[in-house]
């Protein structure tokens, strides 16, 4: 339990419920202990001096007038004995004196103890007041010299009012001593707590911000205990960290560049090459039965190729933010079955399109995604191929491209998106580049309006993949706010 309400408390209020704890505990058994330790001394000084008291008064009475005391004497034993504190009385036998103390009050072993010839003493409550019940048996020297008991008992009580009064006051200093250092402690815990925070909070702000990616954040070093350790060793991995990803930036930008260079130098050699491959293509059937097959292999992976470098410098275009939207209102359905259409599709693909469903959209991009993902239903999948068009959200337009084929593996969906990730365990042989379904995506988020992009998202099961694609209806560019 105390475990979980720690969980449940803050730093600061751990450490001053912490300090209050051991400051009352402390507290307790100190102040406890000096009670309980000054409240026996108080007692018995004044047990100790009631006794000598009684006992002096009555040597005093020795030798005794008569060896055998009537009432008279013994009212004279029992004055003897009294006190303005107290009462007295004295017994012997059946007789006893006049007035004071009452035999009855005497308890059995406290009367048990002096007729055995001791002297006894025990503390009672009467009344409400705390008094000493004092137990003396009277001995007398007998022919031969040796004491022997008298068979007279005096009995007188003391009043230990002064001195429980003043254990009283003892009590309420030493609590009071207490809770004073049990509010010095939570001062003191307060002021551990904010000296210990404040650095803490500083380090956690310092963290949050370096998590936002702000890597030249620092924490202002001061002194040199622990928590100024953490505070160097923050600074030193922020520094490490910045240089490091400085590096991966700056490899990461070398890497595009590349990229986009060595697609840009292709460009020109592979048109001349494409040009080429036409040819032979349109000439390999009059050639001979092998030549004929290279001369389409040639062409094939000439296309290829240049469908390779056209994705890669659309990608790197991505990389450096210079891609941006060419908006247009658009007739969705028209556009759809236009893409289809064009690389002739319209057979082979059912089409669920209503009429009338517009938008401010890139055209051209849209038809890169949609060709990308019917044309990998249609090489990855089987039939039928599903193009869905929903119409029920005033503001985004959703579009759903399925097939009926094997689906995607769960190990393989979270890739799926990725660069020149292909997933050939999950689908038929690809000869695609790896980069389709990336492309797509980024042409998906590249419509925005305010802070909501286009998504792209992949799913189905095992009957079959399915692609949606979510796009606002009034995509905006950058320059339109």
């Amino acid at each position: 339990m105390l475990t979980r309400l720690g969980e449940r408390l803050g730093l600061r209020a751990r450490l001053s419920l912490a300090f209050a704890v051991l400051c009352l505990v402390t507290t307790t058994a100190v102040a406890g202990g000096m009670y309980a330790q000054a409240r026996t001394a108080i007692l018995q000084r004044a047990q100790d001096a009631a006794v000598r008291e009684v006992t002096d008064q009555l040597v005093g009475l020795y030798p005794l007038r008569d060896r055998e005391p009537g009432p008279a004497e013994l009212d004279e034993i029992a004055a003897a004995t009294t006190d303005r504190d107290g009462t007295a009385v004295a017994v012997r036998g059946a007789v006893r004196s006049s007035g004071g103390l009452a035999p009855e009050v005497v308890p059995p072993e406290l009367r048990a103890a002096v007729r055995d010839g001791d002297l006894a003493w025990q503390r009672q409550v009467r009344g409400g007041r705390p008094v000493l019940l004092i137990g003396v048996p009277l001995l007398v020297v007998g022919p031969d010299g040796a004491p022997r008991p008298s068979g007279i008992e005096v009995y007188a009580s003391r009043s230990l009012l002064a001195e429980q009064e003043s254990i009283t006051r003892l009590a309420v200093t030493a609590w009071g001593v207490g809770g004073g250092a049990l509010v010095f402690a939570l001062l003191l815990a307060w002021l551990a707590a904010r000296g210990v925070l404040r650095p803490a909070r500083e380090l956690g702000r310092a963290a949050q911000r370096l998590g936002e990616g702000d890597l030249r954040t620092r924490i202002q070093v001061r002194g040199s205990d622990e928590l100024a350790e953490v505070a160097r060793t923050f600074n030193t991995t922020a520094v490490e960290l910045e240089r490091h990803v400085d590096q991966l930036r700056a490899m990461e930008a070398d890497a595009r560049r590349f990229a986009a260079d060595v697609s840009h130098e292709l460009r020109t050699p592979l048109a001349a090459l494409t040009a080429v491959a036409d040819v032979l293509d349109e000439e390999a059937p009059h050639l001979p039965a092998q030549t004929g097959q290279a001369a389409r292999l040639v062409s094939r992976e000439t296309h290829h190729l240049t469908r390779l470098v056209e994705d890669l410098l659309e990608i790197s275009r991505f990389d450096s933010g210079a891609a941006a939207l060419a908006l247009d209102e658009v007739d969705v359905p028209a556009l759809v079955r236009t893409t289809l259409r064009s690389r002739g599709w319209a057979e082979q693909v059912d089409a669920e399109l209503p009429p009338g469903v517009t938008a401010r959209l890139d055209p051209r991009r849209v038809d890169v995604v949609v060709a990308n993902l019917v044309g990998n239903a249609l090489r990855h999948g089987e039939p039928p191929v599903l193009v869905r068009l929903l119409d029920d959200d005033p503001d985004w337009l959703v579009l759903e491209v399925r097939d009926h084929g094997p689906g995607i593996d769960p190990a393989v969906l979270p890739h799926v998106f990725d660069r020149f990730y292909k997933a050939d365990a999950a689908r038929a042989r690809s000869g695609g580049s790896g980069l389709g379904l990336a492309i797509a995506r980024e042409n998906a988020r590249l419509h925005r309006d305010g802070e909501r992009a286009g998504t792209l998202v992949a799913g189905g099961g095992p009957d079959g993949a399915a692609f949606t694609l979510r796009l606002p209806r009034r995509a905006r560019c950058e320059e339109d706010g």
